[in-house]
């Protein structure tokens, strides 16, 4: 695993010195906006980390790709938890466990935005294979907004035992599919302890996973187009695991 990671953006770099995860140095970019830059700077001098004014073009180079806003730190690594973490902070918040599993999300975007949403709708945190997936990285950080600092994520070797083990422990595991019978709707499990397995972009969830699904919901489609885009999706199964619990009470 690499030595450091960098962390690029206003939100990211704000939620990275926030959740206290250790920041190794910041650089800003000598004509970045003050208004973005000026709580950082402040943040980062309280925590003693040291602060480098560079051309714009350095940090260019440190984060390709990414709309950095002049401001690009670098940081530990990220560091996963293990899927037990996730149960107990379920348990500590007295909820039943609400998890994700992802199966081969391969667009760092698409990570990004779950981890956002998750945050937003009480996930107790987010599994992902560590082959053939998007890992965390500069580019999820950014698109998470932040959330990243907050969504506890596991890594695991394999997939589908780790569902195995799950529904060992009493929980149910949800795949969605385009071609299931049930809607999204219609089903009654999200009360309890639940995992939401979400396929991959283009080919969906792979055959073995889906086989060890305990349920298979669809999205109501009304449209012409028969898919949603992966994060989307997961966004409205989210939403709809928050909206049952809330009715719970």
């Amino acid at each position: 695993m690499q030595e450091e990671e960098i962390v690029a953006g206003k939100h990211s770099v704000t939620e990275a010195l926030r959740s206290g995860r250790t920041i190794n140095k910041i650089w800003i970019a000598e004509n970045a906006q003050k208004h973005l830059t000026q709580p950082i700077i402040a943040e980062a001098k309280k925590l003693g980390i040291v602060i480098s004014h560079v051309d714009k073009r350095k940090l260019d180079q440190m984060a390709p790709g990414i709309q950095h806003q002049g401001v690009v730190a670098q940081v530990a690594p990220y560091a996963y938890v293990e899927v037990d973490d996730l149960l107990k902070a379920a348990e500590d918040k007295g909820e039943p466990p609400f998890l994700l599993l992802l199966d081969e999300i391969e667009d760092p975007h698409n990570l990004g935005s779950i981890l956002r949403t998750a945050d937003c709708t009480g996930a107790h945190g987010v599994i992902l294979p560590k082959r053939r997936s998007a890992q965390i990285t500069a580019t999820v950080s950014k698109t998470s907004a932040g959330a990243v600092e907050y969504v506890p994520v596991a890594r695991v070797t394999n997939l589908g035992q780790t569902i195995d083990q799950l529904k060992e422990m009493g929980v149910w595991v949800v795949g969605t599919v385009v071609d299931a019978v049930q809607e999204l709707y219609d089903t009654d499990v999200f009360e309890g302890p639940v995992a939401i397995v979400i396929g991959n972009e283009n080919k969906g969830m792979g055959r073995l996973i889906r086989e060890k699904c305990d349920v298979l919901v669809k999205l109501p489609m009304a449209g012409t187009i028969n898919s949603l885009n992966a994060s989307v999706a997961a966004g409205v199964v989210m939403y709809e695991v928050l909206r049952r619990r809330r009715l719970q009470g």
